[in-house]
């Protein structure tokens, strides 16, 4: 909040502030909910709306007034979470994930209508797939892309699949939205995902939420193996070690706002 900034009256915190609203709201945000939200005065919050929609860090939806997040603030927030130093701690947790599961584990998270990896440690296996940090994959037959589907608000999941092509990639891919639809509501209810060899043939993968800030869920991190080592009931018995990983991880997503 505003008044646990040290200047409030910056003007670089104070648009700050404003970007805080934008980024921390599930649906694109209106002047009156940014005012609400960073306490400051409708000119203040009309000028910086303006400025940063100028410079690439909010868009403004067609034909209305509410903002989200621009192109630049995403590829400034995804620079962040690739900085090495911001990854030591993470890919840490994630080699002591493969060590008590012998499968390569990665970490990614939603970026657009696309999953971008963030982090992977490859098991000691010669089996293995090129999928470095910054790789991306689609969002509707992996088992972290169906997870991020399944936690956005249902009027914006449907627009998405609806207007995204549903590629078949094997013979297990959902390009049905409907088939689509049950399948994410699921894997909301139950909190994990699978790809049960939807985006590689004779791959499987199994991924559950980790949840930052407020609760939200900011990456997901999964276990992945071919079938010839780790069938789909084989991956849920990684789902305690996955889950520990998980609050590991979850910590290095919360800071200290006060």
């Amino acid at each position: 909040m505003p008044s646990k900034l040290p200047d409030r009256h910056s003007a670089t915190l104070r648009a700050f502030t404003v970007l805080e609203s934008v980024v921390g709201s599930e649906r694109p945000v209106s002047l009156a909910d940014a005012m609400a939200d960073s306490g400051l005065l409708k000119p203040t919050v009309y000028r910086i709306l303006v400025l940063l929609e100028r410079a690439g860090l909010l868009l403004r939806e067609p034909n209305a007034k509410r903002y989200s997040p621009g192109p630049r603030l995403s590829k400034l927030a995804l620079d962040t979470l690739l900085n090495p130093a911001l990854r030591a701690p993470r890919h840490a947790i994630l080699q002591t994930l493969v060590g008590e599961t012998g499968e390569t584990c990665n970490l990614t998270m939603l970026d657009g209508n696309e999953i971008v990896y963030l982090d992977r440690v490859e098991a000691a296996s010669p089996l293995r797939l090129d999928l470095r940090p910054g790789s991306r994959v689609p969002l509707h037959c992996t088992a972290s892309g169906k997870l991020f589907l399944s936690h956005l608000p249902r009027k914006y999941r449907q627009k998405l699949i609806h207007s995204t092509p549903l590629k078949r990639y094997t013979k297990n891919t959902i390009t049905d939205t409907t088939l689509l639809e049950r399948e994410l509501d699921r894997i909301r209810a139950n909190q994990l995902a699978t790809d049960n060899e939807e985006f590689l043939a004779g791959t499987t993968c199994l991924a559950i939420p980790v949840r930052g800030q407020n609760g939200r869920l900011c990456v997901s991190v999964a276990v992945q193996a071919p079938t010839a080592r780790m069938t789909l009931e084989q991956s849920l018995q990684h789902l305690p070690a996955l889950r520990s990983a998980a609050e590991y991880l979850s910590a290095t997503y919360r800071f200290d706002d006060t």
